[in-house]
């Protein structure tokens, strides 16, 4: 708790896939992640959101808070609107976070 108040929580995560963006604007975070929509999320107020495009990189959106436990929640909130699947590792995951990869069906022959 010392540490928050000082220091702060960060959290980064990494969308992965192509297509695949990210915007904030104040409160809002609005994601394109292959669907037919954007996701528009709404963050908290304790939340503070930064999203960092650039070009032949990965969107990093960046979260910044002094409550760890409401910033975990929100982070695990918005990987589950599209998971790191196995096959190509597209989805939103953390940053440094390890994806077991699978090898596919023309691997097996």
């Amino acid at each position: 708790m010392v540490e928050g108040v000082t220091k702060g929580f960060k959290t980064q995560q990494e969308l992965v896939g192509v297509g695949y963006r990210a915007t904030a604007k104040g409160q809002q975070l609005q994601l394109s992640l292959g669907f037919s929509h954007n996701v528009v999320f709404e963050l908290p107020s304790e939340i503070s959101v930064t999203a960092v495009q650039e070009k032949g990189k990965n969107p990093i959106v960046t979260m910044e808070s002094i409550d760890k436990q409401v910033l975990g929640a929100v982070a695990a909130k918005i990987r589950s609107l599209r998971k790191p699947e196995p096959y190509k590792g597209k989805g939103v995951r953390f940053v440094g976070e390890n994806i077991r990869r699978k090898a596919g069906k023309a691997a097996g022959k």
